[in-house]
């Protein structure tokens, strides 16, 4: 073998394998930068959610499957490839499939209320005068206090559809005060105890209701306004028990997947106290609170201005025009089919709501009327005309807007918002025509006419006078059938909304009758980071399977509160 070629070959050998040393370990160091360069250019988010159909409710109702929150907010939302290439974080939620829509939105509901009744006699569902009695009688038993209070009860759910009267409560408690509420909050039936606590007999008049009376004497049942008599006299909450009901309604809340209430009518007192429980975190759910149109409350809310926190947004007044149709409370153009020459009543006289609207519309604050009847809408819709001439932007909403007549639905192509319970639609069908008439009843319940005129609607439920389910709200829009899928194609269905309308409906525009549609009601890079997590696909299954989807996970400020 030829010597000094061995060795020239060697060295070359050894440089060569130097040499790849060198590029390996250059190779390296590149793969590692570049790798380290990538996960610096990531940033970190507090959470990230994927493999989820997310329903964004943004200006095209697109679509997603993974979002990234960070510090409460939206920090992206998109595909699950993006997100994470852009994004790491701890926290890694896989959604597993399943449909994420907004936090939802009850545009009008009695939140505090809803609270309080879960310590009174549940009356709702009853069937005859004869449950209700034994359902008080036993509560009473369980729960000894010297004022029954109940609420849920509907005579038009019994075989005899009239009023009940205090005869069987006075012989069963002579000596106890008994309150019993009606299902929509317009109506008690009062004991004799009660009554005399509160002053009223035959002779006690008081505008705005009515004091229902038999050969002279009241039977117990109270309409509206001199309800408020025995308000007056009965045991006041103490704070104990009032934090108790606002922790109790925001679980029950929760539970369906609302993250935020609009409470139509608080005091003073009692927005205090929902703030001072969401500072100290005691409270999480956001509430957009109407305060209740009395003197003191105008006085201080009104010269004060709008107060806002990241949980809390006072800045409307709640109205009450009317009463209720169920209890013939409603004002009506026209008598009721069904009770000659009864026409309902204003709660608040027409004079009253006409010089409160020029009073607020002087201020920042928006103004919410509850209007059921036909003839109590004009009233509200008119002063409103008036009282915004000029004004932009003010967003007063006609809360119900149940009954209007076909010259008065222009009035919300005007800029006036209809917020409206779709569940009242399903409620009242089996007797609203013999109330209201064939030709009248047309314009009942007219969703899908309101959000033609206005643009949006705001949807809500009025719990406790209907059931918190927003789920049962959505079917009640859409489907516009009971449980049972009756009547058979829906009624009045031309005024049904679709699942698109009705979903803006409980998130985005009710946001926006709220002023708060920059901050919430859709998933949008910057907004909260208020979402659920449903158990179906709200927007593609069965309509009959819409009223049984569960809210498997609620999200408020990106943190899990069910």
């Amino acid at each position: 073998m030829n010597i000094p070629l061995f060795f020239s070959l060697t060295i070359h050998f050894l440089f060569l394998e130097e040499t790849f040393k060198k590029m390996k370990n250059i190779l390296f160091a590149t793969v590692l930068a570049l790798s380290m360069l990538s996960c610096a250019t990531k940033q970190e988010a507090d959470v990230i959610v994927y493999n989820a159909k997310i329903y964004t409710v943004d200006a095209d109702f697109s679509k997603g499957n993974s979002i990234a929150i960070k510090d409460g907010k939206f920090l992206a939302v998109g595909d699950k490839e993006k997100i994470f290439q852009d994004f790491n974080a701890a926290n890694q939620l896989d959604a597993e499939g399943k449909t994420i829509v907004p936090g939802l939105i009850d545009a009008h509901c009695h939140f505090y209320g809803l609270g309080l009744n879960q310590q009174v006699v549940d009356l709702v569902g009853t069937s005859s005068f004869e449950e209700i009695l034994e359902k008080v009688v036993a509560f009473q038993k369980e729960n000894p206090t010297n004022f029954i209070r109940g609420r849920g009860w509907d005579q038009n759910d019994w075989e005899t559809k009239t009023f009940p009267t205090k005869d069987k409560l006075d012989s069963l408690f002579p000596d106890t005060p008994v309150a019993l509420e009606r299902v929509d909050g317009h109506a008690y039936l009062v004991n004799k105890k009660a009554l005399e606590l509160a002053g009223i007999d035959g002779t006690t008049e008081v505008n705005g209701g009515e004091i229902v009376t038999k050969s002279g004497r009241p039977t117990g049942v109270l309409v509206d306004n001199p309800m408020a008599l025995v308000d007056q006299v009965a045991p006041k909450p103490n704070r104990s028990t009032q934090i108790q009901a606002l922790k109790a309604a925001e679980q029950l809340c929760f539970n369906y997947g609302l993250t935020t209430v609009n409470d139509a009518g608080l005091n003073k007192s009692t927005i205090e106290l929902i703030d001072s429980l969401q500072q100290t975190g005691d409270l999480s759910i956001r509430v957009y609170a109407m305060i209740s149109n009395t003197a003191e409350n105008l006085d201080y809310y009104l010269d004060k201005g709008i107060i806002k926190t990241d949980r809390l947004n006072v800045r409307s007044v709640k109205v009450y025009g009317d009463g209720a149709l169920g209890s013939r409370g409603a004002a009506l153009k026209e008598p009721y089919s069904d009770h000659d020459g009864h026409f309902g009543a204003m709660i608040t006289p027409v004079h009253d709501i006409e010089s409160l609207a020029e009073r607020i519309a002087a201020t920042e604050y928006q103004m919410n009327t509850h209007a059921i009847g036909d003839s109590a809408n004009v009233v509200v819709l008119r002063a409103y005309e008036k009282a915004l001439a000029g004004k932009k932007d003010r967003r007063w909403k006609v809360e119900h807007a149940q009954v209007v007549s076909e010259d008065d639905f222009d009035y919300f192509a005007k800029g006036i918002i209809p917020s409206v319970q779709p569940t009242h639609a399903t409620s009242d069908m089996y007797w609203a025509e013999d109330r209201l008439g064939p030709d009248r009843v047309e314009g009942a319940y007219a969703f899908k006419k309101l959000l033609d005129k206005a643009g949006i609607v705001a949807l809500g439920t009025d719990f406790p006078v209907e059931r918190v389910s927003p789920f049962l709200t959505f079917y009640a829009a859409v489907a516009r059938q009971d449980l049972e899928e009756y009547p058979e194609g829906g009624f009045q269905m031309k005024d049904a909304l679709s699942r698109e309308e009705t979903l803006k409906g409980m998130t985005i525009w009710a946001a926006y009758s709220n002023f708060e549609e920059a901050e919430k009601g859709s998933i949008e890079v910057g907004k909260v980071a208020d979402f659920v997590i449903l158990s179906d696909d709200i927007m593609t299954i069965p309509a009959n399977r819409i009223p049984s989807i569960k809210a498997e996970q609620v999200f408020v400020d990106g943190k899990q509160v069910k």
